[in-house]
Parts: C-alpha cells; structure tokens; sequence
C-alpha cells in the first residue's frame, strides 16, 4: 500500500503533557482514527492528519506520531485558525446540517463571524491539500475521510492531476432542504468541493441518494456551479470480530464485568453506549424508561437502565447543556422511581472503555437509537461480543438499519411511547426468537468488516480517472 495516503482530521496517535510536562501517548484519537490505526499499521501507508494540539506538535517534531511501517505526517495550522474550522464550522454548522440537528427557529446564525470561520475552513482544507500533494507517490489512491475535509479535493486538483482521489463520509449527508439553510456561497462550495473528488463514498444507499440529491435541486446546483454529482459508491463500515473478541477476553473487561453484575444484582439489563452527543438521542431513551415503568408496572424493581455515555465537544455551549439535562433527568427518573436497593437508571459520564466492553457483553436490551447518524458501529458492536442472545433495538435513521432491519427492533426515534413498547417487546422476547434474531446480527455483522469498508475505498480509487482526466 506503498501508494496510498489517508488523509483525515485525526491521526493514529494523540499525545498530552503530563504533570512533570513529558508527553505521554493518550491513545488513539477518535472513532474513525482507531478504526483505521490497525488496517494501516505496517503497510507502507501515508497519513496525513492535524496535530490537535500543543502536545501532538512537539511528538510530531520528535517524530513519535508514525510507527514502523505507517508513515504519519502532520499539518499544523494555527490553534485559532483550527479552532475555527474545526468548532464553527464542522462542528457547529456541518454536523448539525448533515444530522438535522438544527432548531431553525432560532439556529443557525450564519452571520459575519461564520464566514469568518468558513474561511478558516477553507484554509485549512487547502493546508491539508498542500501536505498531501508534497507526499503523496506520483498516481496515489488518496482516501480522504469525512465533512471536515470536504474542500480538500478541490484545492487539491490543480496541484496534483496525478492522483486518484476519493472522499468518503462517516456522517448522514443532509437532505436539499437542510444544505439550503447554509449560506448559498458555503452550500455551493461544499458541494463544488466534494465534486472535485474522483468518487465520493456513503454508509448508505440512502445517505448517497440524498447527496446526489443535493445536486439535482436547482437552487443548491446554481450556487454549486453545476448540477453534474461525481461518482458514487457506497460501503458499510463494520467492526473487526477478532480484535473485538480479543478484546472482550482481556481482564480489564472481565473485572469490569464482575463489577457490574454485583451493581446491578441480577436485573435484567437495558445497555446504551454513547457520547454526550445531540444525536444520539440519550434523553428519549429515558424518558421511554420513565414511560415503561409508568405503563409496565412490572418492570419496577426488575430492570436498570445502564446509560454509559462519554463526554462529547464541552467546547459547545450545547453539548454542556445537553449533559446537564440528561444528568438531571436521570437523577428525577431515580428520585421517582428508585427504592432502597434499586436504582432504574446508572448514568455514568466517563470514558471507560473496559467498561462498556463489559455492558455490551452483559445487556438483554441493547438501545440504540439516533434521531440520524451514518452507520453507528455500536449497533454492530454490541451484537458481536453480547453473551446474553440480547435483543437490539435500533432506529430506523440510524445507518446501521440500511442492514440490520430484518433482526433489530425497529423504532421511530422521536417516538417516546414506540421506544417504551420496543423495550417492552424486547425484555418479553421469548429465548427462541432472541436467539435467531442474534444469530442473524451477527452473520451481518460479520460480512461488512472494517477490512472490507477500506478495500471498497481503495477498489474505487484504482478504478476512478485521476482527476486531470476529470477536467
């Protein structure tokens, strides 16, 4: 893989100061990071990625970002140019457009400051094209990750006509209608960005026709300058099962395990994993809870909800207040409804992967249930290392339904008392029919690898013309 480069926000590695102020490795930066980590460990790759912080630039000066056969090589742009682009603009506005997130009453505000920030977006784009084009092997398969690098392929063409590009989204791609609320200039240049690729690649068949959908709406064609989509293909990111089995097996996982079936005594176990993220939708999956234990009366006493869910983007005012009332609620949920030795709801607000590892192994109801997201490997996750045949309940918009519908319990994730009767029907699901519809998961599961997901990038990229033959 001599003539690849992987180009994305984080790299395989993040590094953080100590108290005696060395650098120490703090692990792998992020979902998609440590999902590519090992697929590129050893195969001659290049990856191209930012340095997100001080720490991560003086390990890149030492060289410490790369490993023996992976070749990392960092951008480095300004921490408030970064900040920018990455808190304003991808995160502030091109999540919330592409998960429909946005309170259109009131947000968003696209005003003097966010086109300030779309300019520190495209800067850093075009930084990140600058790198690749000093790396990258003449006529390289360049595979560029996600909406924080949607311009890359656009400032990346003149430069090098050579290369083989592709630009592949984790997230949903938004409907017309919401790319229509971002500022016709930003809308345009997104789509004319992503238009520059040689082939742009979605989780799903429905995330791809929307794309394309985008380019087929007058209004959104006119600002991008053309109506002509690139090619597109479409590839299902899934887990690895031998590392996910390995790690299940390790002891950190198994004293998490003990720890947690002394917690919860033998109930039966409703288990979400998730960040403190507004998509995910954790605060509906309580108040499903409360609605079970209103209308179930006897489920009181018998089930705990175990809401495992990290910190997410605290730079955002929305996200701390988005935590606060998922906090809040789950306390009122155990102020009306706990007893002396039982608790409905354990919240725990921290990144503990042994932990949730555990949980996953341990659930008879997996919850699953994003008002939108692109995939959601959990969905995958749960079912490979679950021990207990648990049932997944799953929404119908998040990515993973696309191939999971035919076993998962299907809910409508802004639909409180459907949630409620989807537990309901999952905690009384006979043993026989739990077993299949686990049986059935995980033979999906298993056909979609993580190693297929990158094979489908790189397939696409030999075929694609390179993109002075576009031009």
């Amino acid at each position: 893989m001599q003539d690849v480069v992987v180009v994305s926000n984080r790299g395989p590695r993040s590094f953080r100061e100590g108290d005696d102020g060395a650098l120490e490795e703090a692990g792998t930066g992020g979902g998609l990071a440590a999902t590519l980590r090992p697929l590129l460990s050893g195969s001659g790759a290049t990856w191209v990625a930012a340095a997100m912080s001080d720490a991560d630039r003086r390990a890149a000066a030492r060289g410490l970002m790369s490993e023996e056969g992976l070749r990392v090589v960092t951008v480095e742009p300004e921490q408030d140019l970064y900040r920018m682009a990455y808190d304003v603009v991808s995160n502030a506005a091109l999540w919330f457009c592409h998960h429909h997130l946005w309170d259109l009453a009131r947000r968003p505000r696209p005003d003097r400051r966010f086109r300030e920030a779309w300019d520190a977006y495209r800067e850093v784009n075009r930084r990140f094209a600058d790198v690749t084009a000093e790396v990258a092997p003449d006529g390289a398969r360049v595979l560029v990750q996600d909406y924080h690098l949607a311009l890359v392929g656009e400032a990346l063409r003149p430069k090098r006509p050579d290369l083989r590009t592709v630009h592949f989204s984790h997230t949903p791609f938004a409907d017309p209608s919401m790319v229509r609320v971002l500022p016709s200039g930003a809308a345009g240049e997104l789509l004319a960005g992503m238009a520059a690729f040689g082939a742009c690649g979605f989780h799903t068949a429905r995330w791809e026709a929307a794309f394309r959908a985008a380019f087929a709406d007058r209004a959104l064609a006119a600002a991008a300058g053309t109506g002509a989509a690139p090619p597109t293909f479409v590839a299902g990111l899934g887990p690895d099962p031998g590392a996910l089995a390995e790690e299940a097996a390790s002891q950190a996982v198994a004293e998490a395990r003990d720890s947690l079936r002394e917690q919860t005594a033998g109930r039966r176990l409703i288990v979400r994993v998730d960040r403190v993220e507004l998509s995910k939708n954790i605060l509906r999956g309580l108040w499903a809870l409360d609605e079970l234990l209103v209308t179930r009366p006897q489920w009181r006493g018998r089930v705990v909800m175990l809401t495992l869910a990290y910190p997410s983007r605290e730079g955002l005012a929305d996200y701390l207040a988005y935590r606060s009332e998922v906090e809040h609620t789950a306390e009122r949920l155990n102020e009306t409804w706990g007893t002396a030795d039982w608790q409905p709801v354990i919240l725990s607000v921290a990144d503990d992967r042994a932990r949730s590892m555990a949980a996953l192994g341990l659930y008879d109801v997996l919850l699953v249930n994003p008002v939108r997201d692109g995939m959601n490997l959990v969905a995958k996750e749960g079912p490979l290392v679950n021990t207990n045949d648990g049932v997944l309940v799953l929404s119908r918009e998040a990515g993973a339904w696309e191939e999971l519908a035919e076993a998962a319990v299907g809910v409508n994730p802004f639909d409180v008392t459907d949630t409620a009767d989807a537990l309901d029907r999952a905690l009384s699901m006979e043993p026989a029919e739990r077993t299949a519809r686990a049986e059935a998961i995980r033979s999906a599961v298993r056909g979609a690898t993580a190693a297929d997901w990158l094979d489908r990038q790189l397939e696409v990229a030999a075929g694609v013309a390179a993109v002075a033959g576009r031009g």
